[in-house]
């Protein structure tokens, strides 16, 4: 797991409970949490982390990765706005995850145990996303999707169609926008 996603989290648990509430979950975990963003780290120290976190703010090991990736994406654009240029709403940035960022760390670390996302339109202007990844982390995946809908301003509707955890091959997520006239009326 990337550095950058640990330092994300620190980011994420201090700006909602305080410092202190993330150097407590530091201490129960038994980790250093000294993370570099370019870093890499067992998946181990990641899932301990999560376990502890979920104990100490009193969530579930999905709640805690949702509200992880809903909170993160601000934190997200402003240590990379390069990752959000060009793109003027959620379905862009989304649909360019695995050319643009995912493309950035295979560049820096080949090899890299990357989820990988496919779209494929469906009715009404949505799109059926599938999410696989070894970690199996698709409570982070609907946070990062829903987190990137608020950075622009948008809302949408999520379905968990098909999840590995119930047996599925992947996860898929239905994500639905507005049409586009009522998103300019607004």
């Amino acid at each position: 797991m990337k550095g950058v996603i640990f330092n994300l989290l620190q980011e994420v648990v201090s700006a909602a409970h305080g410092a202190d509430a993330w150097d407590d979950i530091l201490d129960e975990a038994g980790v250093s949490g000294a993370y570099t963003s370019l870093g890499s780290y067992d998946d181990e120290e990641w899932e301990t982390l999560v376990e502890t976190a979920s104990a100490r703010l009193s969530l579930s090991r999905n709640e805690l990765l949702r509200w992880f990736g809903q909170d993160a994406m601000p934190h997200l654009a402003r240590a990379y706005p390069v990752f959000f240029e060009g793109h003027v709403s959620s379905r862009s940035f989304l649909a360019g995850v695995n050319d643009i960022i995912h493309a950035e760390v295979h560049k820096l670390y080949a090899g890299a145990a990357c989820p990988h996302l496919k779209l494929r339109a469906i009715d009404a202007g949505g799109v059926a996303m599938a999410y696989t990844s070894q970690r199996r982390m698709c409570a982070l995946a609907q946070g990062f999707t829903e987190g990137a809908a608020r950075q622009f301003n948008e809302v949408i509707t999520f379905e968990h169609a098909a999840c590995v955890e119930k047996g599925d091959s992947a996860c898929v997520f239905h994500i639905g926008w507005p049409p586009l006239e009522a998103a300019a009326n607004d």
